[in-house]
């Protein structure tokens, strides 16, 4: 299990799952929050606290942030009753030997929507 919390405690997660690896992408929205993406099953992932969410584009995904300190906690899929429905944690606010122990993959959600690694 990993767990995280944003920089003021309001916001944590946990998430009972094991990733094969991290997701830093460079699409428009993720290099700029600079998060470092894990994914599981809705199911296998708790988030509690206060949080604000962000939508745009094909409005598919909800990023969430804590309404307090403003870190970037999690994506939601906007369709969960899809079979194939994920939400991804933002692995940065995991502790710094959890990070460590993740590979981390490129994913270039910018231009070919293909990992560069």
């Amino acid at each position: 299990m990993i767990e995280g919390t944003c920089h003021c405690g309001a916001v944590s997660y946990t998430f009972d799952h094991t990733p094969s690896h991290t997701n830093s992408c460079n699409c428009s929205i993720c290099r700029r929050l600079g998060a470092l993406w894990i994914y599981a099953p809705i199911s296998a992932v708790t988030v509690t606290g206060p949080t604000a969410r962000y939508i745009r584009g094909d409005k598919t995904l909800a990023f969430h942030w804590c309404q307090i300190c403003g870190c970037t906690t999690h994506w939601e899929s906007l369709k969960p009753d899809e079979a194939d429905a994920y939400m991804a944690v933002n692995l940065r606010l995991a502790a710094p030997e959890v990070i460590a122990s993740v590979s981390v993959r490129h994913f270039d959600g910018a231009d070919t929507w293909t990992f560069l690694d």
